[in-house]
């Protein structure tokens, strides 16, 4: 139990003795009595020997009473009555040596005082411990709202240079940051400045802040870390405040380094949003512009930062001075991703068939995040299995739950809707085979998935290429639509299974002709507008389109073009191979899944 549940314990535990306090309080006060009825009482009357005394108590709302009438058994039995000179000159008669009291007030502490310091002291109690557990949650106070929530790092971080695989240069370049902190000096004579700023730009699941994590693990100064979406509140200036104080915090600690998660969430572009100038999220980059490099000096306190969105980031802060140095972490080649599985299996009992540099080969395009997941998930089916290690096995199943989904073989399908699928795939498939720059065939399965597709057809990308061609792009067109030309030649009709299939065509042309100027009736000019992002707060009269209708008109007549010349040369190259197509789908009906040597072996 820790000590915030044992705090809340005792807490309670005293106010339920204030509560109890107050009930025993209360019975100590209150005699218990047993009561009869008029007639009872009319009765022991009667029979004056059983009674040893009878006592008159005059309440304060004259002129009713209480007769306690006590028996020589030691019983004492009480009576409420309406009017008391009526008993009185009853019992003159009938028992003239009762007793009477004057009449009965109330205890004013008991009564009043008693009670409102019971409740006073719980609420005081109550007010205590929320208090408390308030400052305890890190600075929450109404008071502390300006307070900077970076963390400062502890030795309990492991992580070293030598735990990030795949990004040699990349850390490299941070290598240098951390010298230049442990020895300023042989980098200050020949007059070098220390670089303020590093950004680390990249798509998600690249290691940026797992490089982060290392430079906090290696350097020996202190390492404060925050979220960009920590410096906004709904309050306004507690963004700039918190700079401010993160700022000024440093400044105690220099040399020291601040680590920026998804710098993106506070350092947008200005000029784009709602309260324009006035904006929160606004303030709190000015404030941070200022810091960096404005008239203070921060000398020895390096702002590293990480996003995936340093295309939408304000110019001011990417410039020389501030942000001096932009490394680019991007996905891993086939050694770098080598290196990442040794490091992800290093802690993994593998089989003797599991091959480690093939994994590497054909997990082109996987970030370091997608390796890491594709490991676990072959140590759970390892697990599910009941086996103390990972074969090969495994990883391929993995590989398929990564890039596809969950195969859901439960799923009932109908014949016919099975014999759609399978000469839908075998389409795909023969396309992936006989086009140079988009095979080899890694897997053809028909069973559904969990992202909602009836079957899949997975390549297997055996190189890495840092840009595509012309030919290559359009060969991806041709395979796209594979599924829907073997449809149209077999049933002699369509489905709607081929939509997804059509719409990634039609990107991919219009990609070819608006971005990259593959198309000879527009030329070499790029009219792509997805640097063109508009924010809420502009001038949305104004239309983001940079060319006329004239061209506009061009442009979908050109990706019209495009597609139904991919389209004829599918239909063109599966005809030629229809006999491979019947046996595809024969053979996908009967074992619903096919691997590369399979379907391979029926073009021999």
């Amino acid at each position: 139990m820790n000590s915030r549940s044992r705090g809340l314990g005792f807490y309670v535990l005293v106010i339920a003795m204030f509560v109890c306090l107050s009930f025993v309080w209360k019975g100590m006060w209150s005699e218990k009595q047993a009561f009869m009825t008029y007639a009872e009482f009319l009765n022991e009357l009667e029979n004056e020997n059983n009674i040893s005394g009878i006592h008159i108590i005059q309440n304060a709302e004259v002129p009713t009473g209480v007769v306690e009438v006590t028996l020589k058994s030691g019983v004492t039995k009480s009576l409420n009555v309406s009017d008391v000179k009526e008993i009185e000159t009853l019992l003159a008669d009938e028992y003239p040596d009762y007793t009477m009291d004057d009449v009965k007030r109330d205890n004013w502490f008991m009564t009043y005082m008693l009670p409102g310091l019971l409740v006073l002291a719980a609420v005081v109690v109550v007010i205590f411990y929320m208090n408390n557990q308030v400052g305890a949650a890190g600075g929450a106070k109404m008071m502390n709202f300006g307070r900077s929530p970076a963390k400062l790092s502890s030795d309990d971080n492991q992580i070293r240079f030598a735990d990030v695989a795949g990004l040699d240069e990349e850390k490299q370049d941070l290598e240098e940051i951390v010298d230049f902190l442990k020895a300023p000096g042989k980098y200050t004579e020949v007059g070098a400045r220390i670089p303020k700023g590093v950004i680390l730009v990249g798509p998600p699941g690249t290691g940026k802040t797992l490089l982060a994590k290392a430079i906090a693990g290696e350097a020996e100064v202190p390492f404060f870390s925050i979220s960009g979406s920590d410096f906004v509140e709904m309050f306004v200036g507690v963004g700039a405040s918190r700079v401010r104080d993160l700022f000024a915090e440093a400044k105690k600690n220099a040399p020291c380094i601040i680590f920026i998660d998804e710098i993106d969430a506070v350092a947008r572009r200005r000029g784009t949003g709602m309260g324009g100038g006035h904006d929160e999220r606004e303030q709190t980059l000015n404030q941070m512009l200022v810091e960096m490099d404005g008239f203070g000096v921060n000398e020895g306190i390096i702002v590293i930062a990480a996003t995936n969105r340093v295309d939408i980031l304000d110019p001011a802060i990417l410039r020389p001075g501030r942000f001096d140095r932009k490394i680019a972490v991007g996905a891993p080649d086939v050694k770098g991703r080598e290196e990442i599985l040794k490091v992800h299996s290093k802690n993994k009992p593998l089989a003797e068939d599991v091959d480690i540099e093939q994994i590497a080969r054909t997990t082109a395009g996987f970030t370091g995040a997608d390796l890491e997941n594709l490991m676990n998930e072959a140590a759970i089916n390892s697990a599910k299995a009941e086996r103390k290690f990972i074969l090969m096995d495994d990883i391929k199943e993995a590989f398929v739950k990564v890039g596809i989904g969950t195969e859901k073989k439960s799923k009932i399908v109908s014949e016919k809707e099975k014999k759609i699928t399978a000469y839908h795939e075998s389409g795909h498939a023969i396309l992936f085979h006989v086009l140079p720059d988009v095979g080899p065939v890694y897997s053809v399965s028909i069973i559904p998935t969990g992202m909602g597709a009836a079957g899949y057809t997975m390549p297997l990308p055996e190189k890495d290429e840092m840009f595509n061609t012309k030919g290559k792009m359009l060969q991806d067109i041709v395979v796209s639509l594979g599924g829907r030309v073997a449809e149209a030649l077999i049933f002699d009709d369509i489905t709607t299974g081929a939509s997804q299939d059509l719409k990634q065509a039609t990107k991919i042309a219009k990609k070819m002709i608006m971005k990259y100027g593959m198309s000879d009736a527009i030329g070499v000019i790029s009219y792509d507008n997805d640097d063109d992002e508009v924010f809420i707060g502009r001038d949305l009269a104004h239309s983001t389109r940079g060319y006329s209708e004239e061209i506009a008109g061009t442009i979908d007549k050109e990706i019209r073009r495009i597609v139904d010349e991919c389209y004829k040369k599918a239909e063109k190259l599966i005809k030629e191979h229809e006999d491979v197509l019947h046996q595809c789908a024969s053979l996908l009906l009967e074992k619903e899944k096919i691997n590369r040597e399979e379907f391979e072996a029926l073009f021999a």
